[in-house]
């Protein structure tokens, strides 16, 4: 099963782009963060560097935060160099009022 079919049922999806990029597209909630982690968990494996675009995102709460949040842990424990591009408005309010926008690593993707 390829990582995109992986989330792609609680309509949500995260696919591998290649060159060290995925993209989620769809909503980031309590029904599509369990299979987006195991989504990213596999992307992960891979080690080296990984930039998930965000900008497919269209919402997310704070089960999508602690998404982002759980994906570093994996990210910091195989000695991946993980970052987001495109954070949501929705997520970075949501990590604004939670004092953890410090721990994102994010960046706008121009491209």
């Amino acid at each position: 099963m390829s990582v995109a079919a992986d989330a792609r049922a609680a309509g949500a999806r995260l696919v591998a782009a290649g060159d060290g990029r995925a993209r989620v597209d769809g909503p980031m909630d309590f029904d599509s963060v369990s299979p987006l982690l195991i989504a990213g968990d596999a992307l992960l494996k891979r080690g080296g560097r990984l930039a998930i675009d965000l900008g497919g995102v269209t919402s997310a709460n704070s089960a999508g935060l602690a998404l982002l949040l759980e994906w570093l842990d994996l990210a910091r424990a195989r000695h991946v160099e993980l970052s987001y591009l495109n954070l949501p408005d929705s997520l970075a309010r949501i990590a604004e009022l939670s004092n953890l926008q410090s721990l994102l690593p994010t960046a706008v993707d121009g491209s």
